[in-house]
Parts: structure tokens; C-alpha cells; sequence
């Protein structure tokens, strides 16, 4: 019987090296943040560096970007990263236009996010950030295209599900 109590004591600091040693294991698997830093709303083109003109802007990768003349909006499409990297070394922060998740195309929850190389990114889940960060260039091209709308969506769900039937589902 004397025995019982030092097998239970010797479980709990397995148990708890084990919970211990886990959370650790997510801590080095967690999101690829950037470090905080005071982030401030675009107010100067990135391209020229001239006070903006709520007129010109552009939408790419989930931001909409603000620039001194239309011209701008070329060079920014021509080389995203450079004038995103180069926003994100100055703490500037552009104005988030996604609807949906970049990963699952679900709706977006605004507590979950990742800052990227100047862009902030917004996911469904903490999933989603852990796939975002497999493959971040491949994401951040599908969110210029157009999304697929909710017939289209329907119609290909509906296809994919033809003769399972029987399958009970």
C-alpha cells in the first residue's frame, strides 16, 4: 500500500514534465510574428513618398494601398514585396480590405492575424497562420484573384457530391 502513493507521485512529475516539455514544443512551432512595434496608418505614397490622395489606390494582397498619383500604383504592382518590406521597416500599417480567410476562404476572425513583411493578414484560425507560414508567396498571389462567388462555390460543392448518395452524408 506505501507503494501506491509513490507511483501516483512519480506520474505527476511525469505528467507535469510532459505538459511542461508540450507547451514548449508549441511555443517553437508558434506563428513567425514580427516583432511588435508601434504601427502607424499610411499617410505618404510608398512608392514616392508624397502625402497621399484618398483617390489613388490600389487593392493587392488583402491592403488597400494609397498612393500621391495613379501612376504609383504600377511600380507598387510591379514589385509588391519591395514597397510592402520597405512599409513594414517604417511601422506602417495599410488598410485591411479581406473578407475572408486567404487559407480556407472562411470568414475571417479579427483576432487572428499575422504581420508579414508589411502586410497584416488576417485567418479564420491559428491553423490557418501555420499553413499561411508554409507558403506565404503562393497565399498572398491566390489573394489578388478574384474570389469565387457563393453560386460557383455551391455549384462545385454540389458536383463533387454527385453519386454519394448513398454514402449517408
Amino acid at each position: 500500500m506505501k507503494k501506491l502513493p509513490v507511483i501516483l507521485g512519480t506520474a505527476a512529475i511525469a505528467g507535469a514534465l510532459f505538459m511542461s516539455y508540450g507547451h514548449a514544443e508549441d511555443k517553437a512551432k508558434s506563428p513567425k510574428t514580427e516583432p511588435a512595434k508601434a504601427l502607424k496608418n499610411q499617410t505618404v505614397c510608398p512608392v514616392l513618398g508624397n502625402k497621399i490622395d484618398s483617390t489613388a489606390y490600389s487593392d493587392i494582397q488583402g491592403q488597400r494601398v494609397y498612393y500621391c498619383c495613379p501612376a504609383c500604383s504600377k511600380k507598387m504592382k510591379a514589385d509588391p514585396d519591395k514597397y510592402f518590406k520597405k512599409a513594414a521597416e517604417q511601422g506602417v500599417l495599410f488598410q485591411n480590405i479581406q473578407k475572408s480567410c486567404p487559407v480556407s476562404g472562411e470568414a475571417i476572425d479579427s483576432t487572428v492575424f499575422t504581420d508579414y513583411q508589411g502586410r497584416r493578414i488576417y485567418f479564420c484560425c491559428k491553423k490557418c497562420i501555420a499553413d499561411f507560414e508554409k507558403s506565404p508567396a503562393d497565399i498572398l498571389s491566390k489573394m489578388d484573384k478574384p474570389a469565387v462567388t457563393d453560386s460557383l462555390k455551391m455549384e462545385h460543392h454540389e458536383a463533387e457530391h454527385q453519386g454519394h448518395e448513398m454514402h449517408g452524408h
